[in-house]
């Protein structure tokens, strides 16, 4: 049995940083709670509640939850619908697939005034005759019954006849509780035979010996057996190795065998679930034995090899530098504060993930100055550990040419056989400086006059004939 515990609403609560009492919306789905308790004295601001696929039998424990808005309690036990007048705010309610079949327990919902929208398919209620009138004449306040609207003309008709619709109503739930009482009876009498037959296989389990016998005849090194018991032990190897199939064929019958659907199936269902999760446990737990300790080092002293975390690596040696090179492809994801690095003069140790990866090197080496690090692209782990012994060799340098001056004269034939880039000189016996004093000549500047524009001449002007007179009251051509 799940109850309702602090640390289980804490841990539903990261997204509020773990603080209960300002919580607003929490969700407990699929959690195998079996009764609501708690939750309206450490949650009391709580706007929306998700109470589905549990195994409630009972709504209780919510009415001081004054702000609750939306209560999703479906694929649940329920079977009344009540305890819900102190829900002030409430304004959804679903209780799809439960076992409401009192229809008339809607009525306690007349207070909840700001209720809006109720889903009750997949109930046995919702095959009554006359379900949905009698629900919308019930709860005038009610806008959507089971997702679809609820229109005015269709309330009116439903108020007109609810007399009458009461009285079917009851008679349908005095058929549903009858029923229930039936089904209730029968999945007692089932519970109680299967308990018999575990108290059976129990005993028989507890039984000794092939032939179920509680003594042993010393006087006979092999006891004379009947016939039907030689046949039991030669078969007893096949029985084993067909039991795996048969409790796979009873699995099979469990869940195919036909039976109604009731919170008491729901129950049982859930309860085969629990054991069948429990045996896994054990037979788990048998198989799994202690392992041994991984020997990194043996009695006489010496170290092996081991690569338990199974990670690829390159050990090469660095002749220039005098250094042994260990590049450990550690996964590139992987934290870093996950990584463990011993360095030894004979060996090298890293430790990922509580996994040990131990390496024996070809020379010793010096721990002191021996270095880690890590690559951010590839993630690679690289160990780079100096020899003891060894002679460091200097890098060869790329000479440097040094870069001509200007004054030094170096004759051309020379240049020209010099190694390394050829760069284009001028010949020193031709340079010339240029003199900046004579940029502009001196000669002495004649002043001009204003600027004349240069007409061309006027040709093909006739002279006036001698006997032209000029007549000043003629204007002139245009």
């Amino acid at each position: 049995m799940v109850l309702i515990s602090e640390d289980l609403i804490r841990r539903r609560a990261e997204h509020n940083n773990c603080e209960i009492f300002s919580l607003e919306e929490v969700s407990l789905h699929q959690q195998d709670i079996e009764k609501i308790e708690h939750i309206d004295k450490w949650c009391r601001e709580l706007k929306i509640l998700y109470l589905q696929n549990n195994l409630i039998p009972r709504i209780e424990n919510v009415s001081k939850l004054k702000k609750l808005e939306y209560l999703n309690l479906a694929l649940n036990n329920i079977e009344v619908i009540e305890n819900l007048e102190g829900c002030e705010s409430l304004q959804k309610l679903d209780l799809t697939v439960n076992f409401v079949g009192q229809l008339s327990s809607v009525e306690s919902l007349k207070d909840n005034l700001h209720l809006r929208e109720l889903f009750l398919v997949g109930n046995p209620c919702a095959e009554f005759e006359g379900y949905r009138q009698y629900v919308v004449a019930s709860l005038p306040q009610l806008q959507y019954l089971d997702g679809k609207e609820i229109k005015r003309s269709e309330r009116i008709r439903a108020i007109q006849g609810l007399e009458a619709m009461r009285v079917r109503v009851q008679e349908q739930e005095w058929e549903h509780m009858e029923k229930r009482a039936r089904e209730k009876q029968e999945a007692q009498e089932q519970l109680e035979k299967q308990e018999q037959k575990k108290d059976d296989a129990a005993a028989k389990e507890r039984k000794p010996g092939f032939d179920g016998r509680w003594y042993t005849d010393i006087n006979n090194s092999v006891p004379k057996v009947p016939e039907e018991n030689k046949e039991n032990q030669e078969n007893f190897g096949a029985e084993e190795r067909r039991q795996g199939s048969c409790i796979d064929d009873s699995e099979k019958d469990f869940w195919e065998k036909p039976c109604a659907f009731t919170p008491e199936s729901r129950l049982e269902a859930h309860r085969h679930m629990e054991e069948k999760r429990k045996e896994k446990d054990k037979v788990r737990e048998k198989d799994k034995k202690a392992k041994a300790p991984r020997t990194l080092v043996t009695a006489d002293g010496r170290v092996l090899n081991v690569n338990e975390p199974k990670l690829e690596f390159c050990l090469s040696e660095d002749e220039e530098s005098n250094n042994i090179i260990l590049d450990l492809a550690v996964y590139r994801h992987m934290d870093t504060s996950l990584l463990d690095v011993d360095v030894q003069p004979a060996y090298v140790r890293v430790t990922v993930k509580g996994k040990t990866f131990q390496l024996v090197l070809p020379e010793e080496v010096r721990p002191d100055s021996s270095t880690a690090k890590r690559s951010q692209t590839t993630g690679h782990l690289l160990v780079t550990m100096p020899k003891v012994k060894g002679e460091i060799k200097p890098k060869m340098m790329a000479p440097c040419l040094a870069k001509p001056s200007r004054s030094s004269e170096v004759p051309a034939e020379k240049t020209r056989k010099m190694a390394g880039p050829e760069r284009l000189e001028v010949d020193p016996s031709k340079h010339c400086g240029v003199d900046l004093a004579n940029i502009v000549p001196r000669g002495k500047t004649s002043s001009q006059g204003p600027l004349k524009l240069d007409r061309p001449p006027l040709t093909g002007i006739k002279c006036n004939s001698e006997d032209f007179e000029d007549d000043p009251d003629v204007p002139p051509l245009i």
